[in-house]
């Protein structure tokens, strides 16, 4: 997998429409996104990917669902799910309602490529900040 670095896309016009009517009170993590904002890019995770390959799965996101895996306690391939079928996880990662998401081993490769990396603390240390 490679990467090339990219800026994080706002939330799709559409899917924003969708999440503020289905809560129009809000949730964890439209609140996460609305008030926080992205809490990782890319190039926090750069030295991870080589920059030749297959492109990667944008790693902020993965970041970001590795987080909400661990708030819900799901699985890989439940945490998989829920990118492909929640309408608020779209919305705090930027995706268009139609995204159909990506195989759950790639949760389990991301965290490996921390591991390996030495960065795992990279995911703890922004969350804190």
């Amino acid at each position: 997998m490679s990467l090339c670095p990219q800026t994080v896309p706002p939330v799709p016009e559409e899917t924003a429409r969708v999440a503020r009517a289905a809560f129009p009170k809000g949730n964890l993590y439209l609140q996460l996104r609305n008030e926080i904002g992205v809490l990782f890019e890319d190039t926090d995770f750069a030295d991870l990917f080589p920059t030749r390959g297959q492109p990667a799965y944008a790693p902020w996101r993965l970041a970001l669902i590795t987080i909400f895996q661990f708030i819900e306690n799901l699985s890989d391939r439940a945490a998989s799910d829920a990118v492909r079928a929640r309408i608020d996880w779209k919305y705090a990662l930027s995706l268009e309602l139609e995204d159909s998401g990506f195989d759950s081993t790639v949760l389990c490769e991301f965290r490996a490529r921390l591991v390996i990396g030495k960065t795992e603390n990279v995911v703890f240390e922004k969350l804190l900040a």
